[in-house]
């Protein structure tokens, strides 16, 4: 429960704290910051007028901005200037952005931190592929090690160009390059060691790239499997500042691609509606990395944190990504939408957000208490 409590917490402050900064950078008056819902455990007033609250429901937060639009807030003559309806469009955007853009962030510095203090990594060593996989009639051995990954379909020349692959240090960065080629459906090369330490290159055309399908495992079909290791056998992960953050950049970018595709393909068929998760499983994982160690912990957060930030660029209602689409439409048509419509909308996306997280609880019920 303390690391379900502390996942949560840093998550949906983190994402808070980005509305509330862009906010204040604007000039937007900020009336409560609240972590929680429910009764206040906590409450401080700051000098500024904000309202700082934590409930006693740790499920999420918000950030209460003064805003003309609220009826149930009246505005000075002189504050005027600082409510949110009063600003541009730009900075209505960006505030609402923040919040997302802010888990992003967080996760980049997460990851930074596990690559700057080092950690273990299974190599990217491969198994005997299996028979009838793409990477079987491409003629991959068992022990062959991927040390270099180049994206989109092959040319001709099976040379090998050192400066076009980037590097593989671990079957971890494999995995999330083989993810981003496989749900977006692009060709790639790899460039591999053999036992005898020789190298050579392969090519995986997109047209042979096996299709996402629910309840199929895509990398069984292609034949890219890791050789598992003892603690031993696998090598430290060990960066620089600098190559760290590059290195988590690239992380986040891969992973949030991916993610997206596979929140697309809920609705497209792509992806299995039992891979949606609720607060059960998210107490489970978080508390399960959390005696793991340190290190996978920060990976699970990081990892929630981009989940987070991508479910708030959801289109709907309710969420960051509803109030984007309103300010997408304003850019358009060249005014806002009616606060009564926005009250009509926000109705329907109640619904569908309360929809999609029963259905996650119930996904997490099945898993728990099925024999």
């Amino acid at each position: 429960m303390a690391a379900f409590l502390l996942t949560i917490g840093v998550l949906v402050s983190f994402h808070e704290f980005g509305h509330f900064f862009v906010a204040r950078c604007c000039g937007v008056k900020v009336l409560r910051f609240a972590l929680g819902f429910g009764k206040p455990l906590f409450t401080y007033h700051a000098k500024n007028g904000t309202e700082w609250v934590i409930g006693g429901i740790p499920m999420g937060g918000y950030v209460k901005l003064l805003d003309g639009r609220d009826e149930g807030q009246k505005i000075a003559p002189h504050e005027k200037t600082q409510s949110f309806d009063a600003k541009p469009l730009w900075q209505r955007s960006a505030i609402v952005a923040a919040g997302p853009l802010a888990n992003f962030v967080l996760a980049i510095i997460l990851f930074t931190v596990i690559y700057v203090s080092g950690v273990p990594q299974l190599p990217a060593r491969l198994q005997a592929p299996p028979e009838h996989s793409v990477a079987a009639s491409l003629g991959i051995a068992v022990g062959d090690q991927v040390v270099g990954w180049k994206s989109g379909d092959r040319n001709e020349s099976q040379e090998i160009d050192a400066q076009a692959f980037i590097s593989i240090p671990s079957w971890n960065a494999l995995r999330w390059e083989l993810m981003d080629a496989l749900t977006g459906k692009q060709g790639f090369s790899l460039e591999l060691q053999s036992d005898t330490g020789g190298r050579y290159v392969k090519h995986f055309p997109a047209a042979e790239l096996p299709e996402m399908q629910p309840g199929l495992d895509p990398f069984q079909a292609l034949g890219i499997l890791p050789q598992l290791a003892p603690a031993s056998g696998w090598t430290e992960l060990k960066l620089t500042p600098l190559d760290a953050l590059e290195f988590a950049v690239h992380r986040v970018w891969l992973i949030g691609k991916v993610s997206a595709r596979l929140m697309v393909g809920l609705f497209t068929g792509s992806t299995s509606i039992k891979q949606l998760s609720g607060p059960l499983s998210i107490a489970d994982m978080a508390g399960k990395s959390a005696q793991i160690g340190w290190q996978p912990f920060v990976a699970f957060l990081a990892l929630m944190s981009i989940s987070i930030g991508l479910l708030n660029l959801v289109p709907l209602p309710m969420l960051d990504g509803g109030q984007l689409l309103y300010d997408a439409w304003e850019l358009v048509v060249g005014k806002r939408i009616t606060v009564s419509m926005q009250a009509r909308l926000q109705k329907v996306g109640l619904v569908l957000v309360l929809s999609f997280s029963l259905l996650a609880l119930f996904n997490d019920l099945q898993r728990y208490l099925s024999p």
